[in-house]
């Protein structure tokens, strides 16, 4: 068992670098073409801290372990939401774009929505799957959230805040390659290990993908946030976490089930519900103290009721 331990840690050390690299070979690249900040943190930058997560549920829909890939997915939002954000608000208040307010945090919670009604099934079927044609549905809706994305660059160009480190094309391309063949290796190490784990400890996998895994492929998340934040850039630091879970939603669960049509246990939907009311709550708090901003004692908020969330979801 110690040897699983080990082998899942190497898989997530393996996961963030391989994320590091291709984070920094295509925020750069997007650089070389004057992207803004904001424009990164929602689209190069997500998609990158997201790629452990995509990975991961990749390996996970081919081997049938679909509450590796529902739990991965809900429990690394929720991780992002609450404990992210969390911890980027009690380091410096974090001050939010008013479209991020008034779309990109809807957009998260519409995707929460879409995705509750198409596993649930409500008026089709008694089965609850997320099929292929759920996928894609929403690879549609994430497709639509990029053309957002590029039309916002259109309307309402950014600058850049800060200089960057230049890098030559050769030497962009080999961190983006680098990067992705360490998602693929800490990936492949991650799944196995975990559902090993599950197996020997007697812990169902829908635990073990709300938990460990979510947490291990969200770190990349915490760590691109709390970088932003300790360096004052709000736009990456909020827009990472915005754009990662709408890509976690749209992007990966699209592409799991389009590889493979994902069985889906109805447990999961007091954890979605946590995650939908969580993002209610950061809207609301854009209106109340500060507003337009996630202040420190709201930050708080979004941890404790982790926390709290964390010990109900083990104690049952």
């Amino acid at each position: 068992m110690i040897l699983q331990v080990v082998i899942l840690l190497a898989g997530f050390v393996i996961l963030i670098k391989g994320a590091d690299w291709l984070v920094n070979g295509a925020s750069a690249l997007a650089r070389k073409y004057n992207v803004s900040d904001l424009a990164i943190g929602l689209t190069v930058v997500a998609f990158g801290t997201s790629a452990p997560e995509l990975v991961v549920n990749v390996f996970a829909a081919f081997q049938n372990h679909q509450d590796i890939a529902f739990g991965n997915v809900i429990g690394s939002n929720n991780f992002n939401l609450f404990v992210i954000l969390g911890i980027a608000g009690l380091i410096a208040p974090l001050r939010v774009q008013s479209s991020t307010i008034s779309r990109e945090i809807p957009l998260s919670f519409f995707a929460i929505a879409l995705l509750f009604l198409l596993v649930n099934n409500f008026f089709l079927s008694d089965q609850t799957v997320l099929s292929r044609i759920d996928g894609v549905i929403l690879l549609v809706m994430f497709g639509l959230f990029l053309l957002y994305v590029y039309k916002q660059l259109k309307v309402d160009p950014e600058v850049i805040i800060e200089p960057h480190k230049q890098y030559t094309t050769l030497k962009i391309w080999a961190m983006i390659l680098a990067g992705l063949a360490g998602l693929i290796i800490g990936g492949r190490l991650v799944v196995d290990s975990a559902i090993r784990m599950a197996t020997a400890w007697g812990i169902s996998e829908k635990i073990i993908g709300l938990t460990i895994v979510a947490a291990g492929t969200s770190l990349p998340e915490l760590a691109t946030s709390v970088v932003a934040a300790v360096k004052k850039n709000n736009d990456i630091a909020i827009g990472n976490i915005i754009g990662s879970n709408i890509f976690n939603i749209f992007l990966i669960l699209g592409v799991s089930s389009v590889i493979k049509p994902l069985p889906y246990d109805r447990g999961f939907n007091g954890d979605m519900f946590f995650l939908a009311a969580g993002t209610i709550a950061l809207f609301a708090m854009m209106f109340t103290g500060n507003r337009k901003k996630l202040d420190r004692w709201e930050a708080a908020l979004l941890l404790a009721a982790y926390i709290t969330y964390t010990v109900l979801l083990i104690t049952r």
